[in-house]
């Protein structure tokens, strides 16, 4: 295969990477705390042995998007949402992990957890422990959480140190090896879930140019494969 056949075979395949991502990220425009991902394409130069090298595209790294979702307002005390920057932290049998989704309740134990049963951590890392009773929790701005004049915590909202990305461990969970704080802005709202910051309308949009895109370049390596194919079968006869 020539130079050309592998240029387009490179760039193939990132945007067959790009389809399953907005296939994906469509699936899930519904899906409660999810975030929209995305693909970054980059030059990636091969070298080779007595020649030049060869300039091929790579889609490798895929990127959140931290756009604020919808707020919905349900009425429910433990449905909880960020205004702002930040996550939940989540205490899973994998690690800890961050999310966007705040339909919250409580286990048989008392613990607040997910929807997944996965245990809601307080700022400092620790479970939260809900007493019977939790229709009439409270939960402040900054995450603080009471039922009547007794404190149970505050509900940890962290952001990532700037520059780090998230890796997607499945729709709406995230792990990440970077340094996290207490979130600047991050405001939780009681009784409110955030919607998926997927925007659909452009999310299609895409598919149909990464479809012509990924067309235009089957038909470039259809012509390749016969232009060799004719100059093979010339150099036969």
């Amino acid at each position: 295969m020539e130079n050309t056949g592998y240029v387009t075979l490179t760039r193939q395949s990132g945007l067959m990477r790009e389809m399953e991502i907005i296939a994906h990220n469509i699936a899930n425009a519904a899906t409660t705390g999810f975030r929209q991902q995305g693909l970054v394409f980059s030059e990636y130069v091969q070298a080779v042995e007595g020649g030049e090298s060869l300039s091929m595209a790579a889609a490798r790294v895929k990127k959140t998007s931290s756009a604020q979702g919808i707020l919905t307002q349900t009425g429910s005390a433990l449905d909880l949402a960020i205004e702002g920057s930040g996550y939940f932290q989540l205490e899973t049998p994998n690690g800890l992990r961050l999310t966007r989704s705040g339909a919250f309740k409580v286990d048989p134990l008392g613990d607040l957890v997910s929807a997944d049963g996965h245990r809601v951590l307080d700022i400092g890392g620790a479970p939260i422990n809900v007493p019977p009773g939790e229709a009439d929790a409270k939960i402040a701005a900054d995450g603080t959480i009471s039922v009547g004049d007794r404190l149970l915590g505050r509900i940890g909202v962290v952001a990532p140190e700037p520059g780090a990305d998230l890796e997607r461990e499945s729709g709406v969970l995230f792990k990440t090896d970077a340094a996290l704080a207490p979130s600047e802005d991050g405001l939780v709202l009681q009784g409110h879930l955030e919607g998926s910051n997927v925007n659909a309308i452009s999310q299609l949009t895409r598919m149909i140019e990464v479809q012509r895109a990924y067309e235009m370049g089957q038909k470039l390596l259809d012509m390749d494969h016969e232009r060799t194919k004719t100059a093979l079968q010339t150099l036969i006869k």
